[in-house]
């Protein structure tokens, strides 16, 4: 039995139980397992007559709401491809990805988007519509006479193309099949049940990462798979509010926001000063080793029964694990989560290998790796310590590129382009990015994430730190933010006196405005479009190294 099958038959067998529900800001908006069905046969009524047929694509371009998931299940479930795209992206880039599919139908959230869409696609437009219309449609009203079970599909079918991110160029179409994610979810779910236990009542899961993107995807589906009560933050002004509202279990976050969340508890802190925060400081420093012996010992005593419980209730009093993906976790951020009795549960993988690699043991989590590879996966390290992945997990093709696919795939196993590392306990850590290597003029190679990662979590009020110096004689430093100087340049010293002449920054430059997604300098996902931020602040960096010319 597939995926599809699967979630419809535990849908059809709990029809009462509520499975998804928006967290708008002004009412809470619930659906029961019964009800979702219903919308699932509207929206298959709906595709029916406007003669959607297996094999055809349907881009889907919404933000995450009951009826997104819906109209996803519905077309999955009638063997059409569903083409999630994020709609934050420009129109342009949207035009692009949408050309390149070639869907018979574009979904959209909201009347802008389709109108910037028409904008965008001069000439022939594929049919265009609202999500409204869909499930106000007449055709809603027939679809009781809709098939309700999915139609018989093979392992080797294609369920959706999802769009990578581009950090370096043209976004490529990843095609996932059903063998793929069927296979995927058996292992989510086997993960799940082994951080829940056995237990009487559904999971409780917050979410806000858009399900356009493989990782929140396959959450989304393991969720449904599970009947567990997913609430969706529909506004991320209100997301710390939410998160508390919810009150959840577990949650799938991105590291920038987890780091945030590290940031906002010290800085409050902080701020009290007073004796809650001496504490505090001198249970973090404990916890970290570096505590003043049995002084250290008693103030994590302290912190444990006074203060953390607090932290926590803040956070999410039900909070069992947080769980972070996408990019990788500070250390220091994951330490601090787990002092306040958070464990956080990391995993690792790309849209090429149906979100995952390796995720996380709940019991056994060793800080800084990311867990094992998941059982049926293989994974080695290549030439300059490259990881390469095989196993049913790994994608069947990229959208009309076969000599792309050709590349990436070799004699069965995948290039991810990271580098990694697996430590003694058998998990994996990863290291950066081979394509984001800094070759000094001296012949140094230099992976930037982790200098970057130590210079971020220096400075509190920093967004991203970017590095530059390939083909230099030094390295120099990008740092976004409402930062003071003092700051950088005391995190800057710091950094220095711990590391090898060649790993040494010796100019920075201070941007006040954030990188955004819109002004093209960060992909869908949030990740460094490095290409197009050296161009952009070209005039700076080529200032910082006339200015230290040696």
């Amino acid at each position: 039995m597939n995926f599809l099958q699967n979630i419809f038959e535990r849908l059809a067998d709990a029809p009462g139980r509520m499975v998804l529900e928006e967290m708008r800001p002004e009412r809470r908006v619930p659906v029961s397992a019964g009800e979702l069905l219903e919308h699932v046969a509207a929206a298959r009524a709906f595709l029916a007559a406007a003669g959607l047929r297996k094999g055809d694509r349907c881009a889907l371009l919404a933000p995450n709401s009951i009826q997104w998931v819906a109209l996803d299940l519905a077309a999955m479930a009638d063997g059409i491809i569903v083409v999630p795209l994020y709609p934050r992206q420009t129109p342009a880039e949207l035009a692009a990805m949408i050309r390149d599919a070639q869907p018979a139908i574009i979904c959209c959230g909201d009347a802008a988007l389709q109108r910037d869409l028409r904008t965008a696609l001069p000439g022939s437009v594929p049919h265009l519509v609202l999500l409204e219309e869909i499930f106000a449609a007449p055709t809603a009203g027939k679809a009781a006479a809709i098939r309700t079970e999915p139609v018989p599909l093979a392992d080797s079918d294609p369920v959706t193309i999802i769009y990578t991110s581009g950090t370096s160029g043209e976004s490529k179409g990843v095609v996932l099949n059903v063998g793929n994610v069927t296979y995927m979810l058996s292992c989510t779910t086997a993960r799940l049940e082994l951080l829940m236990g056995k237990r009487a009542e559904p999971d409780r899961v917050f979410h806000y990462l858009p399900f356009c993107f493989a990782g929140s995807w396959i959450l989304l589906l393991s969720c449904l798979l599970r009947l567990s009560e997913l609430r969706l933050s529909t506004d991320l002004t209100r997301l710390a509010d939410d998160l508390r509202e919810a009150a959840p279990d577990y949650c799938l976050n991105v590291p920038q926001l987890l780091e945030r969340m590290r940031s906002a508890v010290e800085m409050q802190l902080a701020k009290r000063g007073g004796f809650a925060n001496k504490i505090f400081a001198n249970a973090k420093a404990a916890s970290l080793g570096n505590g003043n012996g049995a002084r250290g010992g008693i103030a994590l005593l302290l912190a444990r029964k006074l203060i953390f419980p607090t932290i926590r209730k803040k956070l999410g009093p039900n909070l069992k694990a947080l769980i972070c993906g996408s990019a990788p976790l500070a250390l220091e951020t994951q330490l601090f989560f787990l002092m306040l009795g958070i464990p956080v549960l990391q995993s690792y993988g790309l849209t090429e290998t149906t979100a995952i690699c390796t995720m996380d043991d709940p019991r056994h989590v060793e800080p800084g790796a990311v867990g094992p590879a998941i059982r049926g996966v293989a994974m080695k390290l290549g030439d300059h310590g490259e990881i390469l992945v095989r196993g049913p997990n790994i994608f069947s093709a990229y959208w009309n590129r076969p000599e792309e696919t050709a590349k990436a795939v070799s004699n069965g196993w995948f290039h991810t382009g990271d580098q990694g590392e697996r430590t003694p306990g058998g998990n994996w850590r990863i290291v950066g990015r081979l394509k984001n290597l800094l070759i000094l003029s001296s012949g140094h190679n230099i992976a930037p994430e982790p200098l970057e990662e130590k210079l971020r979590c220096a400075i509190p009020a920093s967004q991203q730190v970017v590095l530059f110096g390939n083909g230099r004689s030094f390295l120099s430093a990008l740092v976004t933010g409402d930062v003071a100087v003092k700051q950088v340049e005391t995190a800057v010293t710091q950094l220095n006196s711990s590391v090898p002449h060649y790993l040494r920054i010796r100019a920075y430059h201070i941007e006040p405005h954030p990188l955004t997604l819109e002004k093209g300098l960060l992909t869908a996902n949030g990740k460094l479009r490095r290409d197009a931020i050296a161009a952009h602040f070209g005039d700076a960096i080529d200032s910082m190294y006339r200015k230290n010319p040696t």
